[in-house]
């Protein structure tokens, strides 16, 4: 393996997913990551957050949670535990230069017009490729030293990059936009890194802008130091199914969702004629199923009361990767005054506010939180120097990113993207990604054709576009990570079929441990 260095941009679980299935197939691959530590979001994140799935769906493969965690969903300092653990484990640290921020990753060898005409991916559908100058030149930045930049080159490029940190998304103001403002305003991701947040918040009129996971963790943390007295306001735009429990009457949802015999209820991308009558024929069944779904969580949390259930479906939600936990006793703040609910489309600010533009209604704030989300895509394309590729590695605004089995671009040589399509459970969905990239990086096998590719692509496009709606562009696999699963399998060369006996392979729910034999 004279010329086969690897390089790794992360070190959040997908980072460290790639850094331990590359060294399992005998490379030594280097580890950049900005941060000081490992663990990506995870490292910064709310005093509040908690796991979001059961320990069972979110761990790796081959290493279980200690015994001694009993919490369906524990704190993000048990996880960051479990993190810290796998890392030591396996011994992952050593290959890491932390305080290391990538600022620009461009491919040598062949010209953008070259790369265009081959008909094999790096020339030859290998990881390799066939070019002896091919590579990427790698620009890093050492944030502990002033000054002090380097350029590092390596033979196949593994960006575990996420979406859910570094390019926040801020709305845009055509007139009335922040300038007015004369309190203070802040993302959700400068919140996260707050050392004492209590004290920034104690005593303020604080508005949180956005409906999903982070703004109402935001706004119970919030309403736990100030109460009543100094409610906390949330606008929000959408309404999204937040819940308390991944269960219905004592049931996994993943029972409905995540098992095989859930497979056959959608359209699957590249599924064929049989499997696409079938899951057009089995099509009342998924709906009935979402209904009982939506009437247990209707009955069990106050939505209905506060104006909170959502415009869509239970299943979109569960396809789309819009489903989160409910804040512990987030609906008693509400009851309580602690925290307000305002649905706005529209709004812009004052000197002391907000202004609802549909209601005419001004919301007097000292502290401004937006929770809006990232632009996982700009941060992507940003990541590259070479104009060619950012224009095409991130999708278009009317397209998702185009990667064949979710984390290699047809057009982009001697490079995998792991962690940038979204699941339940992302840690799931990035270490299958990982081993299989660990596998072609080893020979275990060779890509399609870029035509081949290219339309399998369209084939998963299809189908985001019919079952994640609006949400397209997060390239969320979550019911059909088995489904991606199966062809990950097939093309390093194993049985896909990981349970034992009928009955538990059709409805047993698929989850990382089924995956524990392939290293």
């Amino acid at each position: 393996m004279e010329r086969n260095r690897v390089g790794i941009v992360g070190a959040g679980v997908s980072g460290l997913a790639a850094c331990k299935h590359v060294l399992d197939k005998g490379f030594s691959p280097v580890v950049f990551e900005a941060d000081g530590s490992i663990g990506g979001v995870w490292a910064h994140t709310l005093e509040s957050t908690r796991l979001q799935a059961p320990t069972t769906a979110f761990r790796f493969s081959d290493m279980a949670w200690p015994k001694r965690v009993t919490e369906t969903y524990p704190s993000h300092h048990k996880v960051m535990e479990y993190i810290r653990s796998y890392a030591c484990k396996f011994q992952l640290l050593k290959y890491i230069k932390f305080n290391s921020q990538v600022l620009g990753v461009e491919y040598l060898g062949a010209t953008e017009g070259e790369i265009m005409s081959w008909e094999q991916w790096s020339g030859n559908g290998t990881a390799f490729g066939t070019g002896k100058d091919g590579g990427w030149r790698i620009t890093v930045k050492d944030l502990k030293e002033v000054g002090n930049t380097q350029v590092f080159q390596v033979d196949f490029l593994i960006l575990c990059i996420g979406r859910h940190s570094g390019t926040p998304n801020i709305p845009e103001f055509s007139a009335n936009g922040p300038e007015l403002f004369k309190g203070k305003i802040l993302h959700s991701l400068d919140y996260s890194y707050m050392d004492n947040v209590a004290h920034f918040v104690k005593g303020k009129h604080v508005t949180i802008v956005g409906s999903g996971k982070s703004a109402f963790d935001i706004a119970a943390e919030v309403a736990k130091v100030n109460g009543a007295a100094q409610p906390c306001t949330i606008i929000y735009r959408t309404k999204h199914w937040l819940v308390h429990k991944s269960s219905i009457w004592g049931v996994d949802l993943s029972y409905f969702y995540l098992n095989r015999i859930s497979q056959l209820l959608l359209h699957k991308p590249g599924e064929g004629f049989l499997r696409y009558m079938l899951a057009t024929a089995l099509s009342p069944l998924r709906w009935a199923i979402s209904k009982v779904i939506e009437t247990y969580f209707k009955w069990c949390i106050p939505l209905q009361k506060h104006g909170m259930v959502p415009d869509y479906s239970f299943s979109f939600a569960m396809s789309s990767c819009s489903i989160a936990m409910l804040p512990e006793g987030f609906y008693n703040r509400v009851d309580d005054g602690s925290i307000i609910l305002k649905k706005s489309k529209a709004f812009n600010f004052s000197n002391d506010g907000i202004i609802l533009q549909d209601r005419n209604e001004t919301i007097k704030s000292d502290i401004v939180i937006l929770a809006t989300g990232f632009r996982g895509d700009q941060k992507l394309r940003d990541i590259f120097t070479a104009n060619w590729c950012r224009k095409i590695a991130a999708g278009s605004p009317d397209t998702a990113s185009p990667l064949y089995r979710e984390c290699i671009h047809p057009r982009i040589p001697q490079l995998a993207i792991v962690g940038y399509s979204e699941s339940l459970t992302n840690i799931y969905a990035s270490e299958r990604m990982a081993n299989w990239v660990a596998h072609f990086l080893a020979g275990g096998f060779k890509l399609p054709s870029v035509t081949c590719m290219e339309k399998s692509v369209a084939e998963w496009a299809k189908y985001k576009n019919i079952y994640n709606g609006k949400y397209f562009r997060r390239s969320c696999i979550s019911t059909v990570n088995i489904w991606l699963n199966d062809l990950l399998c097939q093309d390093i060369g194993c049985n896909p079929k990981r349970k034992k006996g009928f009955l538990a392979e059709w409805f047993q729910p698929y989850g990382p441990a089924d995956y524990a034999s392939l290293h």
